[in-house]
């Protein structure tokens, strides 16, 4: 599907809201009807083929008394779904009394396989029936989907066209519509509908197609010389609609054909948002890449897209993956996490997720994206290729918490166990909802021999391509150039100015308290067994690096006792954070004083005599 064709289905969806809606219900409402129906077309257009042929066989099973037909009908539709109702949404639109119409369409929804009766409910759309039949625009609704000017199908629409010589053939009049496009289209509207109803929906950045691209590619290509025949599972615990997945997919499979290797792939997700879980089960159930949704794990079954929080909610537990690869929210609370566990404090979470033994990796409660990047560390595989994880951050999970707190606890626990391949920091409004910089970080168990003991930070931030227009915040994209140029500065492993190689200990530091002498309302120092009490003034402390050459007493020794010779250390307690700014700061070029001089002389004579007027 090329640009025009894209807008033109594009324009055509967000324009049924005010065709169909304008008038009848909020603005507020539009998404949760016109994304709902648009997904629930995309299957109903591929079951009108094999209709007739799916009630022929259904009634076969009935009158052979075969109760499961389940596997009869899905090998008849060549899909894990089907409808038994005698209704596709093109038939419905015939019937022109609203109630009549409305009973014939909860049939139809009724006569769905339960796998898409799991969609229907996650969109609350028989409910959305009841509002669309009260005001009277459930037909129009049903007609704008069903117009043969687009196509919501995987499948492209064919005509049949008269050749010069006569004769006749089919051609392409309609794209088909690919996860990717459908996931994009499925975004770009949620953004749009939010941005018309000034919705802001905080933490949630929709990742764009073409960063998903190279969250892929960083997972696969370092490690491509160690693909082998084999299946290989891939795992999102933030999935929205699917799009990582199936890119990541893709790029695993792309390669592996490159080096000549016959692998099979096997997608995990969880999401939590009932509307962005319903258009991932949907496309995935579409494209094929899900033909059953449960699979047997010794004797509990689980789902390959689980619904609900990934982080109070495990619907993968125990389970390890080959690669992990999430967008996490951002700065989004996690409070509702702590009603799910019945807890009402942080402190007494215990998922072995979120701890290393004693130490614990939970972060403060107004930010979520630790824990999600602890939840990867956890599924990690001892195998030859190990896990590699490829996760989104925003720049606090670099920095945030204090040594001995959640955040800093789990980057210790990344980096003294050589697990941090790299962190690329990229550019600035690059996603469709918030302008903030972003960071990739790198994670795997299997670290090339050249890298161990190594982190490597790349400064990718300016490496993009500016769109012709803004898409919401969005200002750039990262093309294929950049991909492959970003992608190069990982592989090379070498120092240049956008990549920073450094040791481990570089990041880690001692947070030591500085303790004084307490003092009597007299100045004088209070003592206690013949010894000065020492006390440490709140929230003073010295940040001492790892790498300090003779550690923590040459620290003392050099720059506190000469100043303070009172003063002493504490109980140390050792943190890690990472600055991009430290390392890629780039200080603005001063100028030079002959053209300060030449400005100031230019000044003085467009000025001269100003003041005399000015004063009469």
């Amino acid at each position: 599907m090329d640009n025009k064709q894209y807008n033109t289905l594009f324009s055509f969806i967000w324009n049924i809201a005010n065709d169909v809606l304008v008038h009848a219900f909020e603005k507020g409402e539009y998404k949760k009807i016109i994304l709902p129906f648009m997904v629930l077309r995309r299957i109903d257009v591929l079951l009108e083929p094999t209709k007739a042929a799916a009630l022929e066989k259904k009634a076969f099973c009935d009158s052979h008394g075969l109760a499961d037909y389940t596997p009869f009908l899905t090998q008849v539709t060549g899909y894990p779904f089907y409808n038994t109702s005698a209704f596709t949404m093109k038939t419905l639109k015939n019937e022109i009394d609203p109630q009549r119409l409305k009973m014939n369409t909860i049939e139809y929804f009724n006569g769905f396989s339960q796998d898409v009766q799991d969609i229907i409910d996650k969109f609350h759309l028989r409910q959305q029936v009841d509002n669309l039949t009260e005001a009277g625009r459930l037909g129009s609704l049903l007609e704008k989907f069903t117009d043969e000017s687009i196509n919501l199908s995987v499948k492209p629409v064919m005509q049949e066209v008269a050749r010069e010589d006569g004769t006749r053939a089919l051609e392409e009049r309609l794209p088909g519509l690919d996860n990717h496009a459908m996931g994009t289209i499925f975004e770009e509207l949620l953004r749009k509908f939010n941005e018309e109803h000034n919705v802001t929906e905080a933490g949630e950045h929709f990742t764009p197609r073409d960063y998903v691209r190279l969250l892929g590619q960083l997972a696969v290509e370092p490690v491509k010389d160690k693909i082998t025949d084999n299946t290989y599972t891939i795992y999102d615990g933030a999935c929205g609609t699917g799009g990582i997945l199936t890119i990541a997919q893709e790029e695993i499979e792309r390669i592996a054909r490159q080096e000549g290797r016959r692998v099979r792939t096997s997608i995990f997700g969880q999401e939590q948002q009932a509307d962005t879980y319903a258009t991932c089960k949907a496309d995935l159930m579409i494209s094929g890449n899900i033909g059953k949704f449960t699979y047997r794990l010794g004797s509990t079954d689980h789902q390959y897209i689980a619904f609900g929080s990934t982080i109070s909610q495990d619907g993968h537990a125990g389970e390890s993956f080959d690669f992990c690869i999430s967008n996490p929210p951002f700065g989004t609370p996690w409070k509702s996490d702590l009603n799910n566990w019945g807890l009402d404090d942080k402190r007494n979470v215990a998922d072995p997720r979120f701890f290393c033994g004693a130490t614990s990796f939970i972060p403060d409660i107004g930010d979520c994206q630790m824990l999600f990047l602890a939840n990867n560390i956890s599924r990690m595989k001892d195998s030859p290729l190990g896990t590699r994880i490829v996760e989104v951050h925003n720049g606090s999970s670099l920095f945030t918490g204090s040594a001995g707190g959640g955040e800093s606890n789990l980057r210790r626990h990344i980096i003294e166990n050589d697990l941090l391949e790299a962190i690329i920091a990229m550019p600035e409004r690059d996603f469709y909802n918030t302008g903030i910089a972003t960071y990739i970080w790198i994670v795997t168990n299997r670290k090339e021999e050249r890298r161990k003991g190594f982190v490597q930070l790349i400064d990718a931030s300016a490496i993009c391509s500016t769109l012709r227009k803004n898409l919401g915040e969005k200002n750039c994209e990262t093309t294929d150039d950049d991909r492959r140029r970003i992608l190069r500065l990982l592989t090379d492993f070498r120092e240049t100015p956008e990549s920073k190689i450094f040791p481990n200990e570089e990041f880690g530091y001692w947070q030591v308290p500085v303790l004084r002498p307490k003092r009597d309302d007299a100045g004088n120092i209070i003592l206690k067994k013949g010894k000065p009490v020492m006390a440490c003034v709140k929230k003073e402390c010295e940040q001492i690096p790892l790498l300090y050459p003779g550690g923590i007493a040459a620290f003392y020794e050099n720059e506190v006792k000469p100043y303070d010779c009172e003063a002493e250390f504490g109980e140390p307690v050792v943190g890690y954070e990472l600055s991009f700014t430290k390392y890629f700061y780039k200080p603005a070029q001063l100028r030079a004083l002959d053209e300060i001089m030449a400005d100031i002389n230019r000044l003085e004579s467009e000025t001269a005599g100003l003041w005399s007027e000015i004063m009469g």
